[in-house]
């Protein structure tokens, strides 16, 4: 990648008129020999972790959701599998994402996240092996919750096909990438109502031709510096 190329995508983002700006990345102190992540560090990191529950969790109607990232080693690089969802869909059009969605009846939310990514992209459940959680999230629009599995790969699947009723396309990403360049990483502070209750914190990943936010970027800031071993959780503060 090159400085000129332009980062950021078409997303649509609904920023309130109330916004402004967040806090730097958590690892934008560590300097650049240690801003690396191997698949051992995420077996160290992850392997048997289970989530911190979110707020939500026990109220009656709150659906469950569940996502998968999975990671993997590609000429001496660490990726992870992201998808652009389908214009499509009815909610979150055209946003990146993990392969996920909601959890069946009497499903397990592993289960679910491995069901979902073979519905999405053909990912093969018998090729992933699942080290543990991130926190459970929250949603902040719906009465919601997200378990996030993070999972390694032996490498890079090469039989990938997303699904167009769900995807449009199947996106590689450095971890390198997401970890390197200050244009990269960015926090909005965004207000519904009054503060503090009202403020929120709203995270960005400006890929090359794509924005990763919300829920989305929320996970990946808590996996990357978990990671690096920075402790960071989930905020919506």
């Amino acid at each position: 990648m090159t400085g000129r190329e332009v980062r950021g995508g078409p997303q649509l983002i609904p920023r309130p008129s109330a916004n402004r700006p967040g806090g730097s990345a958590p690892w934008a102190t560590l300097p650049s020999e240690k801003r690396r992540i191997t698949l051992d560090d995420l077996r160290r990191t992850f392997a048997g972790r289970v989530g911190a529950p979110s707020a939500v969790e026990g109220e009656a109607q709150v659906r469950p959701s569940a996502v998968l990232a999975a990671f993997w080693e590609h000429e001496g690089e660490v990726e992870v599998l992201l998808t652009r969802r389908s214009q499509g869909l009815r909610a979150h059009r055209g946003e990146v994402s993990f392969p996920g969605g909601r959890v069946d009846p009497g499903e397990t939310t592993v289960a679910a996240a491995l069901r979902e990514a073979h519905e999405e992209v053909a990912l093969d459940p018998a090729g992933v092996e699942v080290l543990g959680e991130l926190d459970h999230l929250m949603t902040v629009t719906s009465r919601s919750f997200i378990v996030p599995f993070v999972a390694v790969l032996p490498g890079r699947p090469a039989d990938l096909v997303p699904n167009p009723a769900e995807v449009d396309t199947v996106i590689f990403v450095p971890v390198a990438e997401l970890l390197a360049d200050a244009d990269v990483y960015r926090e909005e502070r965004w207000t519904w109502s009054p503060p503090p209750d009202g403020e929120r914190s709203i995270f960005f990943f400006e890929l090359v031709g794509d924005t990763v936010w919300g829920a989305t970027a929320a996970m990946l800031r808590q996996l990357l510096g978990l990671a690096l071993g920075l402790g960071t959780g989930i905020d919506h503060r």
